[in-house]
């Protein structure tokens, strides 16, 4: 497979084009102003893996956005791989912190990708890291080096929790049946130092609206006479963690896996520099539960943070005013034995237990998901190091995300297969938030390394 390093340096250029002109569609799930964009881009994944030589490829209509299937059987004695990745992207907002627009690509070179980095919203995440699966499908195809089937399925609503895919995969089982599945939706510890992904923790996503007076008030006339809900609300808020940063909710941490002092030694081990963690955000110091290492808060420790607040008058100059209702919507991201609807319910009636009976409060769930943990001595861990030792020259080391994939917990339950995470992104790419970007080295790198992943695979299989 020696020729993978020529192809990819003939088709340089028209691979950063190709996803380019992916990036340039906005295909934000969570609004419905690109909605024809979304649908737009699906469109675009269909006609690329027809180009990389899928023989079959399909686009599934669901309940939502549509799901593109594709397929390339070679001989049904062989293994398959299912592919997973999705083509919507985060919102783009705040706009005006962005350097550059969102979805108009440049590549610019930073000193983490002295090569370039591609700056759009969903280089990273998932277009760029989705789209090396394609490439790296139409190197084996058309050099003849693919060793076994391949299946894809390419979502447009992971962004928003998925629950189009939670509905089509227990209704498709024997369309996706495969022997292992391939995502690449997570990052590595660094250009020099790969790693495999090998837990992704769960998630539940509520809104919370806080309702006072049944109307907005003027605040000299009413104010010290009844609740403002904005007051009222960040005093609920704040209270759902203690002095240690611990959640109040009770109830929370009852099913939570505590790690042994081995494996929290082990965990140790990974490379990390504190002052370069903190000089890359620019802040002064970390914050987080007690007694918890940074990189054991951000991967096997529950959260809760707000994502966002508002109410009452947030424009240009002054309105007195004491605003009728508030809002916040909250997230909770959680480790593997948390049940993602239990923990919504416990938060849901703490949160109603604790308003004062001066406001209203309603709790909205809007989506969430199970964790999820890959044992490391199954083949297809075992393969995905192999691949990254054929191209990096090192030995991977397993790590466990603090990001979630709610959908990674039902593949196995539905389909009983095992997950491997081959994500070739880092931690400054700044996925979710302005100026996102995705090195080139990293985009081709993964092109290189996924093809070893199927040729290990078939061998270990066999």
């Amino acid at each position: 497979m020696q020729d993978i390093k020529t192809y990819i340096k003939n088709n340089k250029e028209r691979f950063l084009n190709e996803l380019i002109e992916l990036l340039k569609i906005p295909s934000v799930s969570a609004d419905t102003a690109f909605t024809q964009d979304v649908f737009n881009t699906a469109d675009a994944v269909k006609t690329s893996l027809e180009k990389a030589g899928c023989d079959k490829v399909e686009v599934c209509e669901t309940p939502g956005y549509p799901i593109i299937y594709g397929e390339k059987i070679i001989d049904k004695n062989l293994p398959t791989v299912l592919v997973y990745g999705h083509y919507d992207v985060q919102p783009a907002d705040p706009i005006n912190l962005w350097d550059s627009p969102p979805f108009e690509p440049i590549i610019k070179k930073t000193e983490i990708h002295p090569e370039g980095a591609i700056f759009a919203r969903g280089s990273c995440d998932d277009k760029g890291q989705m789209y090396m699966h394609v490439k790296a499908l139409e190197y084996m195809t058309s050099t003849g080096n693919l060793p076994c089937n391949v299946k894809f399925m390419i979502e447009g609503e992971e962004e928003v929790g998925s629950e189009s895919l939670a509905w089509f995969v227990p209704r498709n089982k024997e369309k996706l049946a495969n022997d292992v599945i391939l995502i690449s939706d997570t990052g590595m510890i660094a250009n020099d130092i790969p790693s495999i992904t090998t837990g992704l923790r769960g998630l539940s996503y509520v809104e919370v609206e806080v309702t006072g007076p049944n109307r907005d008030l003027h605040s000299g006339l009413y104010g010290g006479a009844v609740a403002n809900p904005i007051n009222i609300l960040t005093k609920m808020i704040a209270s759902l963690h203690d002095e240690n940063n611990h959640i109040t909710i009770p109830g929370f941490y009852d099913n939570v896996e505590e790690l042994s002092t081995e494996e929290r030694a082990e965990m140790a081990k990974a490379p990390f520099s504190f002052e370069a963690y903190k000089n890359s955000l620019k802040i002064k110091d970390v914050y987080g539960e007690k007694s918890y290492t940074t990189n054991e808060r951000n991967s096997i420790r529950p959260t809760l943070d707000v994502n966002g607040i508002w109410g009452g008058y947030t424009g240009e100059g002054a309105k007195t005013v004491i605003a009728s209702k508030a809002y916040a919507k909250i997230s909770m991201r959680l480790v593997p034995n948390q049940d993602w609807k239990e923990i919504t319910e416990l938060f849901k009636n703490h949160f109603e237990s604790i308003a004062p009976k001066s406001v209203s409060v309603k709790v909205t769930p809007h989506h969430g998901g199970q964790g999820y943990v890959t044992p490391i001595d199954n083949i297809g861990y075992k393969a995905a190091s192999k691949a990254y030792e054929a191209t990096f020259g090192k030995t991977p080391i397993p790590q466990r995300s603090g990001g979630s994939i709610p959908i990674v917990a039902l593949f196995e339950q539905e389909l009983k297969s095992k997950t491997i995470l081959m994500g070739f992104g880092l931690d400054s790419d700044a996925i979710h938030s302005p100026n996102e970007h995705f090195g080139v080295w990293n985009y081709l790198k993964g092109i290189e390394t996924i093809p070893y992943f199927y040729k290990y695979f078939t061998e270990l299989y066999r």
